[in-house]
């Protein structure tokens, strides 16, 4: 076993400054706000988005089904847990069926800043502007609680995201390391 380091940014944005008006998703989407019969769905959205991606080899649980039900459920259980910035992205299929292809959660953390957690968007339904659809329905649910300021944690190697959380007005505050165990062959 040894330790692999993944290259990390935690970005911050100011909400005090700044009237957050989310976008409405494209046609054939649809949001849906925190329910606790959507727990599976947020689950099922996130091992989708994450399983091929960098992330999963950084939290490995999000690279496994059942890592993230476990992962949803802690961060349902949080404190902090704010159901107004956790949103579920739904594309209906021609056959009227709801795919999940979208998921955000927002908790208020210890200090009382908005904490931005595991956005992601199944591959199949990138480039749609959808990511920053989700971002900013969480952000206004930051600033619906009364939070000041937000933050979220970016792996480097993510260039999209970096993309999308600058174009939405986050900036670098700091570089962090994540520190990963890996059976070597």
């Amino acid at each position: 076993m040894g330790l692999t380091y993944f290259k990390r940014f935690r970005m911050e944005i100011d909400l005090v400054s700044r009237t957050i008006t989310p976008p409405q998703p494209p046609a054939g989407y649809r949001l849906l706000a925190w329910d606790d019969s959507l727990l599976e769905a947020h689950a099922e959205a996130k091992y989708q988005s994450f399983r091929s991606e960098i992330d999963s080899n950084v939290f490995p649980c999000l690279g496994d089904w059942l890592g993230c039900q476990r992962l949803m459920q802690e961060i349902r259980a949080k404190q902090g847990f704010l159901p107004g910035a956790t949103w579920l992205l739904a594309y209906e299929t021609a056959s009227d069926q709801l795919e999940y292809c979208g998921t955000v959660q927002g908790i208020r953390d210890y200090t009382g800043v908005g904490a931005i957690q595991n956005l992601g968007i199944t591959p199949e339904h990138r480039s749609r502007n959808l990511g920053t659809c989700l971002l900013l329905n969480a952000l206004a649910g930051f600033q619906a609680a009364g939070m000041r300021r937000g933050y979220l944690e970016v792996t480097a190697q993510n260039a999209g995201a970096i993309r999308l959380y600058g174009r939405i007005g986050f900036t670098k505050a700091r570089t962090v390391y994540k520190a990963v165990e890996v059976a070597y062959s």
